[in-house]
């Protein structure tokens, strides 16, 4: 569970975290500093929290899916020595040999929309974990620079060179902590992946519009897939 809990991405490139600065602002920056926000939210009490709280909630689900898992590989296995069998005969039956190659493809397909379907409350859990994580970020990550005195902030992947002093991810991991101690995992009825984040981000347009005169937009249908995640 562990695994599937740090492989699963939190969406923070939803989050308005700042405008991109033009190559002049970059230039005045006082404070430059860096800060990886995907680990900055898994290391949070309350991703932390609700992780274990996921692993007692949906225990059959997931012990399911890992028996069953083990299952499947062992029949997928059984395939491939059957593929590797009819690839080493001379001369080769090109027909059986791609007739056992699709053997292999459909069943790991089969798998892994059989293995989608068990962990698919799961994973829904852990996607409304992150949603509730990702909306309260920007706050986290402002409050974080104000304490380190950094008006600019990247993402460690962008930076070719730096001294440890200006990671600021803990920082960030402290003012989340202090700002959003824990978060729920009971998901409410029609949640979709990315449903706070969405309707966050159209609350920030529709403030935006209001400062300028403009008529906020319509909300989305209910049920609509968001398309931030």
């Amino acid at each position: 569970m562990k695994k599937i809990l740090v492989a699963s991405a939190l969406a923070i490139a939803t989050l308005s975290v700042s405008p991109i600065l033009s190559a002049p602002a970059i230039a005045q920056a006082k404070g430059v500093g860096v800060a990886d926000v995907r680990v900055a939210a898994a290391r949070s009490n309350a991703f932390q929290t609700a992780s274990t709280q996921i692993e007692t909630t949906y225990k059959a689900q997931i012990d399911q899916q890992q028996s069953r898992g083990q299952t499947l590989q062992a029949e997928i296995n059984v395939l491939i020595a059957k593929y590797n069998e009819e690839a080493k005969k001379t001369p080769q039956n090109q027909a059986a040999l791609q007739a056992a190659a699709k053997a292999v493809q459909d069943k790991r397909q089969s798998a892994q929309t059989e293995l989608g379907r068990i962990g698919a409350p799961v994973d829904l859990a852990i996607a409304y974990v992150e949603d509730q994580i990702s909306v309260r970020m920007n706050e986290a990550i402002k409050a974080a620079m104000t304490a380190k005195k950094v008006d600019l902030l990247l993402n460690p992947d962008a930076v070719l060179a730096r001294e440890n002093n200006v990671d600021i991810t803990d920082a960030v991991v402290a003012e989340l902590n202090r700002i959003l101690p824990n978060v729920s995992t009971a998901v409410p009825a029609g949640y979709q992946p990315g449903q706070l984040v969405q309707q966050r981000n159209q609350q920030l347009m529709d403030q935006a519009r209001a400062a300028q005169g403009t008529p906020p937009t319509a909300p989305a249908p209910t049920g609509t897939a968001p398309t931030t995640r």
